[in-house]
């Protein structure tokens, strides 16, 4: 299995890092450790580099462009602003164990007060555009970072000169819009986000969701944790590790009528062609 995407480099596991990656290795899972800004990313290479079965992506997160306080069910930080370093990423990219860049893309979730969404995106198109100059140069895949902002991102894909080979990571968009990212020939990841359970104010959402995971073919979704965040069920509410990513194979399987180890075989290939992983 391939966990495409985890933050195993947060402070999240400074305590027990050495561990969480011994439950990791004990599985069997191999882990795309991704960066968010410079020390994250850096992080990740340096972590990557430790273990043959570990990999990184590096990039700037859209809300770091930004200063602004986030608020999630798993951690509440300020997010540090910083702007997008070309020859710093270049630099740290020259790793054999960089397989993509990002994660990089769009998020109007948070707007930080006194901006406009406008204003936002003016800073997060051409910083998205420039992580996709240098995934061209290097000839790596990319990791996409989308938050509502569906509609901004495909029209920003589209305009774009050379075709991406990459990840929508954390997809939980509707039908609509899984279709545009697969027509421009992008893959799909999910994570533990497939196995909660509806929420009563809003049930259609969950359920659209997993029309999706239906809908899509097998060949074209990732697996992913997005550890420390987004616990699947049964460990809903604890701190993600990267081994949790079977839970995520078990829902697709489900969803789609057939055995998890199909869908593990499929996803680690799918995974594999991606990220060009031996």
């Amino acid at each position: 299995m391939i966990d495409t995407h985890c933050h195993i480099q947060f402070n999240a596991y400074k305590n027990d890092q050495a561990d969480v990656i011994k439950r990791c290795q004990e599985k069997g899972i191999i882990l795309n450790v991704v960066g968010t800004q410079k020390d994250t990313s850096q992080a990740a290479v340096e972590i990557a580099e430790k273990f043959p079965f570990m990999y990184a992506s590096i990039g700037l997160h859209p809300i770091h462009l930004f200063s602004t306080h986030i608020d999630e069910e798993e951690s509440k930080f300020l997010s540090r602003e910083e702007d997008f370093d070309y020859e710093y990423y270049k630099n740290l990219g020259q790793s054999p164990k960089v397989v993509a860049i990002g994660e990089c893309g769009l998020d109007l979730y948070r707007i930080p007060e006194g901006k406009t969404k406008e204003e936002i995106l003016e800073k997060q198109r051409p910083t998205f555009t420039a992580q996709y100059n240098l995934a061209q140069e290097l000839g790596l895949a990319m990791v996409i970072h989308v938050r509502e902002a569906h509609e901004e991102m495909v029209e920003l894909l589209t305009s774009l000169t050379s075709k991406i080979r990459g990840t929508v990571h954390c997809y939980t968009g509707n039908w609509h819009y899984a279709q545009k990212y697969l027509a421009l020939g992008l893959n799909l990841g999910f994570t533990g986000v497939i196995t909660f359970p509806p929420k009563k104010s809003d049930p259609q959402t969950q359920l659209s969701l997993l029309e999706v995971v239906r809908n899509c073919p097998l060949d074209r979704i990732v697996v992913e944790t997005d550890a420390p965040y987004l616990a699947p069920n049964p460990y809903r509410g604890k701190r993600c590790e990267p081994w949790m990513v079977e839970e995520v194979i078990k829902k697709i399987a489900e969803v789609k009528g057939i055995s998890p180890k199909e869908v593990a075989v499929a996803t680690t290939e799918n995974a594999k062609k991606i990220f060009k992983i031996a």
